[in-house]
């Protein structure tokens, strides 16, 4: 069997972290999904398990580069995330520091389905976003905590690289006229390390099974500003919104439900100042989605110029409340003009 080069890596790293013997392998299965890392599907007798390498240069058409030490990070924030909410995080198995990558659970099933797909096929909410947004201030909670290390997440500079540079210093590049605005956002954000930041809460990081709501791919955790995981994770809702009429009421009634859930774990400030904050990003992020470095892809040409159109009306003067983004996001969307 000619043995691929990700099957070698697999192979070392499962031999440092003594999983397994190379011979032990049977298949590896490089997975698709994410554009930041190779992941693949590693079986063995009688079980599989998943392994995960950070590449250096991100597979998308834009020259996005990221550091590879990033995947210590993401190894950290699951650890975090399963003590504070059991069962939020997969099965950790090991890591190597010279080969940037781990092993985890392989999480698979009749039970299992991933939030994107189902918010794609028209499924509605059933509790999925009340129990991510519990989950997810869970995490941020225990990270203001006596006694928490913030050692692993001294990151800021890859969230830069991951997050502020592709998403809304990229975009202000397309925009002059709100390039004062999303370089702020972006400063604010750079600075801020107030609670553990996931970095990545989409629903095409987000698994269900019966247990409830399970997070993947945290390669972008750093201390930073809990708006942004909020914020980050309500755009997609959002989008869908437009993308989707026929669930439309469904999605922006989700945008509540998911803050509602989160809204009690706030103990760090004040929580209206934090939705402040979460309402002022969210036509940033929007926007970042048509013309930054990671554009939306299942939106057409008229959709991406709805989502601009209705971004750049809400970015200068954006609601103060998720009730009344929602109200203002629907009323844009009825009424284009």
């Amino acid at each position: 069997m000619v043995q691929t080069e990700l099957h070698q890596r697999a192979a070392r790293l499962l031999t440092e972290i003594g999983l397994a013997a190379p011979e032990d392998i049977r298949a590896v299965v490089p997975l698709t999904g994410g554009v930041a890392s190779d992941i693949a599907r590693v079986d063995l007798p009688g079980r599989s398990v998943a392994v995960k390498f950070a590449l250096p240069k991100l597979k998308v058409a834009a020259d996005w580069h990221a550091p590879v030490h990033r995947n210590r990070a993401e190894y950290e924030w699951l650890r975090v995330a399963a003590q504070a909410a059991p069962g939020i995080a997969p099965k950790l198995y090991g890591r190597s520091e010279a080969l940037h990558g781990f092993a985890l659970e392989f999480i698979a099933g009749d039970d299992v389905w991933l939030w994107k797909a189902g918010l794609l096929e028209g499924r509605r909410d059933a509790g999925q976003a009340a129990s991510v947004g519990d989950l997810l201030g869970r995490v941020h909670a225990a990270s203001v905590t006596r006694g928490f290390d913030r050692e692993p997440f001294a990151n800021r500079d890859d969230f830069h690289a991951l997050r502020l540079e592709p998403y809304l210093l990229y975009t202000a590049q397309a925009h002059p006229g709100q390039a004062e605005r999303l370089t702020r956002l972006a400063a604010d954000l750079y600075r801020a390390e107030t609670v553990l930041v996931h970095g990545d809460v989409s629903p095409k990081n987000i698994l269900f099974r019966d247990a409830g709501p399970i997070l993947l791919d945290a390669e972008c955790a750093t201390m930073g500003d809990a708006s942004f995981d909020l914020a980050f994770c309500l755009n997609h809702l959002a989008i869908k919104a437009l993308h989707l009429p026929q669930t439309r009421a469904d999605l922006l009634a989700s945008v509540l439900r998911l803050w509602g859930a989160y809204r009690p774990h706030v103990t760090w400030e004040d929580a209206a100042a934090l939705e402040a904050r979460v309402c002022a990003l969210l036509p940033a992020l929007m926007l970042a989605r048509v013309d930054g470095k990671s554009p939306v892809e299942y939106l057409d040409d008229a959709g991406r110029d709805r989502l601009r159109a209705i971004s750049l009306t809400l970015l200068p003067a954006p609601p103060r409340s998720l009730s009344e983004f929602t109200e203002q996001f629907a009323h844009r969307l009825e009424d284009p003009s």
